[in-house]
């Protein structure tokens, strides 16, 4: 067989469905325990997260102010497009492995590897990510509730530049650097100090790893009342926060360009809704659970658009009153909802309080569903034969991926421990991206190529649907930064190497 018949060789989708029924009916696969409600959950906890807590804050003062709303909207229709083809693929082809098995039924091997090396960046670098923001909301509920001061230097990431100024440690930046100059504030008049690691986020990652060792059913248990918490917390601040929104912080509504691309603006809302893609991520990773499905033909495609629904509407929501309670250019910092719960005095002290614990809560689950996704890409990956064998070993006590598991949270632990939240964030935009792209292509070739397969659930309008699918994540992956196509680039030539020095020779022919 020559190089390029083997490096497209397709897996038939009949056969991927009978190989999996074949390793169930051996009992060596992962255990069928979720139902509809369990998936719509679990992907409510993996969407809402950083994208409320952290990274709203951030898009807000740095690319769009108000206009943040309309970046929500924009990111929200895109991934409307792309989740009606994630629903057509996991009801048609229910096994682990999301966008990875959907490639290599579809566009052949190298694209499958392409794609799971791609999910590899997006689930890995999210749960790092999360993690970060998990730690800044932690560290400001020990410190502003209990009175408990972490070291500043254990508690970002490593080489970070910090500058204490009103009771708080902030990085440095340059937007800091100019509010210091603006106010007359010489820097070197305030105590400035290095960081060496972020330590609560490692410390979450490995808590939550373990967690998902000892098996799905508690997990899932675990997300649930997370997911309670969290989306009761959000409701709460909705309600109470929308009689304090002024009119006046949002307007200009789309603030006038600085003459930089994606620096507010038309542009800025552009670029905005490219990072803040990352909010939405949760939706694809239900699509990883369908090995684990009860009824996956019926309830995937329940669970996938259930969750992008609910969630998309929260976003719009949180982001009006957010940025009505206060001033867009106030709102870059790691905890930007109790930075506006608290700029309302101490009479609602208490609903700050309440607000961290549903952050915690939150970010907890969306930790938890991204390293669960991760596990289960690495599995089916391990199971072709593109990685080690051993990554697809099941524990006989708990039924889940031992290594595959301990070895995502090691990894995403020193990730979180070390980089800073602004290139996580980006690197995830762009690799949620890029697999939507693929995704919405495959369904066109899949039509194309096999139009009489049965399939429970069809993306409707089809090509219009995944053409529009692929158009607007284009368009957002284009307005992300060159920095972050640099390290994409990198990312997918490390990932090059591995595939012909190992997946291309031992890969299941």
């Amino acid at each position: 067989m020559s190089f390029l018949k083997k490096i497209f060789r397709k897996k038939d989708v009949s056969e991927l469905i009978k190989a999996s029924e074949k390793i169930e009916a051996s009992g060596g696969t992962l255990r069928r325990s979720l139902g509809p409600i369990n998936l719509i959950s679990l992907g409510i906890g993996g969407i809402i997260g950083t994208g409320i807590f952290v990274i709203t804050g951030n898009a807000a003062a740095h690319y769009a102010g108000p206009g943040l709303i309309l970046s929500f909207i924009f990111s929200g229709i895109g991934c409307a497009f792309a989740a009606l083809c994630y629903a057509e693929f996991a009801a048609l082809i229910p096994i682990a492995g999301s966008a990875y098995s959907y490639a290599y039924a579809t566009l052949g091997e190298i694209f499958a590897w392409i794609i799971g090396w791609d999910l590899v960046l997006e689930y890995l670098f999210a749960a790092a990510t999360v993690a970060v923001g998990w730690s800044g909301y932690f560290t400001s509920l020990l410190s502003k509730t209990f009175g408990i001061n972490l070291p500043a230097s254990l508690t970002a990431a490593t080489g970070t530049e910090l500058v204490y100024y009103q009771n708080s440690w902030l990085p440095l930046n340059s937007q800091l650097i100019a509010s210091f100059n603006s106010q007359g504030i010489e820097l070197d008049s305030l105590p400035q100090i290095t960081a060496i690691i972020n330590l609560p986020a490692v410390l979450i990652i490995l808590l939550i790893s373990t967690l998902l060792y000892v098996g799905i059913k508690e997990s899932a248990r675990f997300n649930n009342l997370m997911v309670f918490v969290k989306v009761s917390i959000i409701l709460l601040f909705v309600l109470i926060g929308w009689k304090f929104v002024n009119y006046n912080n949002l307007t200009p509504f789309i603030p006038e360009n600085t003459g930089n691309f994606g620096e507010f603006g038309w542009s800025g809302v552009l670029r905005a809704a490219g990072v803040i893609f990352f909010a939405y991520i949760g939706f694809d990773s239900v699509s990883t659970l369908a090995q684990e499905a009860k009824n996956p033909q019926r309830d995937m495609p329940i669970g996938i658009l259930g969750s992008l629904a609910i969630c998309t509407l929260l976003y719009i929501a949180v982001t009006f009153v957010l940025t009505g309670i206060v001033h867009y250019s106030e709102l870059g910092v790691a905890e930007p909802i109790a930075k506006a719960i608290d700029s309302l005095g101490g009479s609602l002290s208490w609903l700050s309080f309440l607000i961290k614990i549903g952050a915690i809560a939150g970010l907890s689950s969306v930790i938890l569903v991204l390293i669960l996704g991760q596990t289960r890409v690495f599995y089916s990956m391990a199971r072709d034969g593109l990685l080690p064998q051993v990554f697809s070993k099941i524990s006989q006590r708990y039924g889940t991926p031992t290594l595959a598991t301990v070895v995502t949270g090691t990894v995403a632990a020193i990730l979180a421990g070390t980089l800073p939240i602004g290139i996580l964030g980006e690197l995830v935009s762009i690799g949620t991206l890029l697999a939507f792209v693929i995704v919405c292509f495959a369904i066109l070739v899949l039509r194309k190529t096999q139009p009489h397969l049965h399939r429970p659930f069809k993306t409707p309008l089809v090509p219009l649907v995944p053409i529009l699918g692929i158009l607007i994540s284009g368009a957002q992956m284009a307005a992300l930064p060159l920095d972050t196509w640099l390290r994409l680039a990198i990312w997918m030539a490390i990932g090059g190497v591995i595939y012909i020095f190992y997946g291309y020779k031992r890969a299941d022919r």
